[in-house]
């Protein structure tokens, strides 16, 4: 199947080679079914008349909706980070010792091969990661983010069942990708990663929580 730079589940995602990303995603029973298809729909709308007023250069009007896209996503990313913090009754607990070390192992087996990681936190239900892919492997490949994901997904979900005795898949199979746009942005985003046990009210300072990890 070929990839595209914009392709839609339930969620809307993005993808550029040689880019930085803001991925969040989770156990498969983190979040109840279709609890945020009202904004998953109402995005996909704006981003269709989006791209008709970008063919028209409609700039003003594509710039109101630009800005009205960003807002709707920012909403619903809230209500995301919500639903998450409330359950924790999930099938597994990811920031357990042996589970974060193996989400971990995943996360960093592509450092210096595919990507660059900046930010990484391992919840009890969902992970925060901030990183950049390079345009081009070592073998000079394209490096695409749906392949680093499903990759990832399926290494820890493998391993972590055979601890836990589960059987099939673990994560939800989409994930949350927001594009880094620059580098205030990109500070943004490690700032929310690290501090996202914090806000869940988990420990008083960032550093206490084992499951994330910093790089220089």
């Amino acid at each position: 199947m070929e990839k595209k730079e914009y392709h839609r589940v339930n969620l809307p995602h993005y993808q550029q080679l040689g880019q930085s990303y803001f991925v969040t995603w989770s156990l498969k029973d983190a979040i109840p079914a279709k609890a945020l298809k009202d904004y998953s729909e109402q995005l996909a709308s704006l981003r269709l008349h989006i791209e008709t007023s970008k063919r028209d250069n409609n700039s003003l009007l594509f710039a109101e909706l630009n800005s009205a896209y960003y807002i709707l996503r920012k909403k619903m990313m809230k209500a995301y980070e919500d639903l998450l913090h409330l359950n924790n009754k999930t099938i597994v607990d990811l920031s357990s010792t042996d589970n974060f070390k193996i989400v971990i192992d995943a996360l960093i087996f592509w450092q210096d091969k595919k990507l660059r990681n900046y930010a990484i936190c391992v919840m009890t239900n969902h992970v925060h990661w901030v990183f950049e892919i390079f345009e081009k492997d070592n073998n000079g490949k394209a490096v695409y983010l749906e392949d680093i994901m499903k990759s990832i997904k399926q290494f820890s979900a493998t391993e972590i069942n055979k601890l836990s005795g589960n059987q099939g898949s673990l994560c939800h199979k989409e994930s949350w990708d927001t594009t880094i746009r620059d580098n205030r942005h990109l500070y943004e985003a490690i700032e929310y990663t690290k501090n996202n046990p914090v806000k869940a009210g988990l420990v008083t300072d960032w550093r206490a929580w084992e499951g994330t990890v910093i790089f220089d």
